[in-house]
């Protein structure tokens, strides 16, 4: 999350996301006011080995992860939340992924699969906006929109701590208590998945100019990051 709000706050993100509004002709002010933290990358009935368990796979998936999913030959489809469980009883489909774990737990997935998969590879973090009639938000004044962008700014930053605190608990419930057996994707399967990704992304670059501007400037952020990354953080299983 670090990541994605240095460049959010700091490099050009918030300017496009407000671009991509205004190119689209909507008459609304838009920022962040909380965030998802990085969700599970999906519940499923057994062990995904290699690509061909998921084969003709049907799953909810949302957004380009979902493309990605489709590329590699799963049938996707995207539904509420609230029909998932029903959906996965009765077999219209057989995975799926929703969101983090305090959420997918409410949801009752771990009573029909089993198996849940981390990382979140497609969305480790979702930001959630709030919209505002542009024309009443440039009646406002500086200072009663500062009070604002600061209150969702704060709101954003509580959202991520809280996430990120309550996760935990639920994965070893879920393991305890309920069954789950939580895999981790392969190296090989995350190399797939992010080798699938590129391909999704260069083809919504190809076609969509809003896409390419705010992908081709968050690359730009990332090359700069990249030495940041490399050298400031400890590698994943460093207390293992």
């Amino acid at each position: 999350e670090a990541h994605y709000f240095a460049c959010y706050y700091h490099g050009n993100g918030a300017k496009l996301h407000q671009w991509a509004y205004d190119e689209s002709g909507f008459n609304v002010k838009v920022m962040p006011v909380t965030m998802i933290v990085p969700e599970t990358a999906g519940w499923f009935k057994a062990p995904i080995k290699s690509v061909d368990d998921l084969k003709g796979m049907k799953m909810r998936f949302y957004g380009l992860g979902g493309q990605v999913m489709q590329k590699l030959g799963m049938s996707i489809t995207v539904m509420p939340g609230g029909e998932l469980f029903a959906a996965l009883e009765k077999g219209v489909i057989d995975a799926t992924e929703f969101s983090m774990p305090t959420i997918d737990q409410r949801l009752g997935f771990y009573k029909l699969v089993k198996y849940n998969y981390f990382p979140g590879w497609h969305q480790q973090a979702t930001i959630i906006p709030v919209y505002f009639n542009k024309d009443k938000w440039n009646k406002l004044t500086k200072t009663q929109q500062k009070q604002i962008e600061v209150t969702a700014m704060a709101s954003v930053m509580n959202a991520i701590a809280q996430g990120e605190a309550e996760q935990g608990p639920i994965i070893k419930e879920n393991v305890e208590k309920r069954g789950v057996i939580n895999e981790y994707w392969s190296d090989d399967m995350l190399a797939l998945f992010k080798k699938t990704w590129e391909e999704v992304a260069a083809e919504q670059v190809a076609k969509d100019p809003i896409f390419k501007k705010c992908f081709d400037d968050l690359q730009a952020f990332r090359a700069d990051y990249k030495y940041w990354q490399s050298l400031a953080f400890l590698p994943r299983n460093c207390e293992k």
